[in-house]
């Protein structure tokens, strides 16, 4: 894998605030899977940023390219079927990737099937199974070099969708959970401990949290690196803030890329060799990781 710095794969940012950021429309259900459709010379754009940074792994704009929330879409003409909106961002991040960093790696986002913050709702397991192996077949098809299986929230969709990536994708996939920062660490939002599955996940290649508010990550980095074999490497991209208990939006310091670095720099000496950043975090955060990376 490309690094930067001790051995770090540094990845790349927000692709779905940066859109929202630029004036690009990312509403409800497509999120920032709209843009490959209204504004698709803008996530190209994006992408190259964050290679321009110094990224060595940007993430296709797959994460909401699901047929189920396609078939939520009251029907905006043009848009096209989930396995060519698929294609289409795996086409257009590896354009990005290839002009201007060919050694970089190109992965597919695979997101929860429903909401990231609603455990609750994700469907059974077969189900599950079905869609995401639909996603990650479409995924390796257009070439993407790893699956990025992020933001799980559950313990039953996480399981199906790790089960499709062995199958397709052999050792080229990552796994990274959304967990609770208000108990014990590595508990998901819903509430199962991520420990329950450590024999299963002796395999993946790369095990993290993602889209948790900056300050939490060290402790929960800490944890995955004590109950994982050695050889398993660690992620960790968070967020800029949090949501409080009336779901208003909570910046933290982390909003300041230095802020953002040091948070970075102190998961790495806890055990992370894979860091990028989450919602919130722009083209600057990412760039000021990599010169932490750097100095060390």
């Amino acid at each position: 894998m490309p690094t930067a710095g001790r051995d770090v794969l540094l990845l790349d940012g927000a692709t779905g605030t940066e859109l929202d950021r630029r004036g690009v429309d990312v509403s409800l259900p497509l999120w920032s899977a709209r843009a490959l459709v209204t504004a698709p010379q803008v996530v190209k754009e994006i992408h190259c940023e964050y290679l321009r940074a110094g990224a060595g792994a940007i993430t296709a704009n797959t994460f909401r390219t699901h047929a189920r929330t396609l078939a939520r879409e009251p029907g905006t003409p043009g848009t096209p079927g989930a396995a060519e909106l698929s294609r289409r961002a795996v086409e257009i991040a590896r354009a990005a990737r290839d002009e201007l960093a060919p050694a970089a790696l190109v992965m597919g986002s695979v997101a929860p099937l429903e909401d990231c913050y609603s455990p609750q709702l994700a469907p059974d397991a077969d189900t599950c199974l079905g869609e995401h192996t639909e996603l990650i077949g479409t995924l390796l098809d257009a070439g993407v070099d790893r699956i990025l299986i992020e933001t799980m929230n559950n313990l039953t969709e996480a399981r199906a969708a790790m089960s499709a990536a062995r199958r397709l994708a052999g050792d080229r996939w990552l796994v990274s959970f959304c967990v609770k920062t208000d108990g014990p660490p590595g508990t998901l939002l819903s509430g199962e401990p991520i420990a329950t599955i450590r024999d299963e996940l002796r395999d993946a290649p790369a095990v993290g949290v993602n889209c948790v508010a900056a300050p939490a990550v060290e402790t929960q980095v800490e944890h995955l690196r004590a109950i994982l074999p050695d050889t398993t490497r660690i992620i960790a991209y968070a967020n800029i803030g949090y949501a409080d208990d009336a779901g208003n939006w909570v910046a933290t310091d982390a909003v300041e890329p230095e802020s953002y670095a040091a948070y970075a720099m102190s998961w790495v000496r806890a055990g992370a060799s894979v860091v990028g950043g989450c919602c919130g975090t722009t083209p600057a955060t990412i760039r000021a990781v990599g010169r932490c990376l750097r100095s060390e």
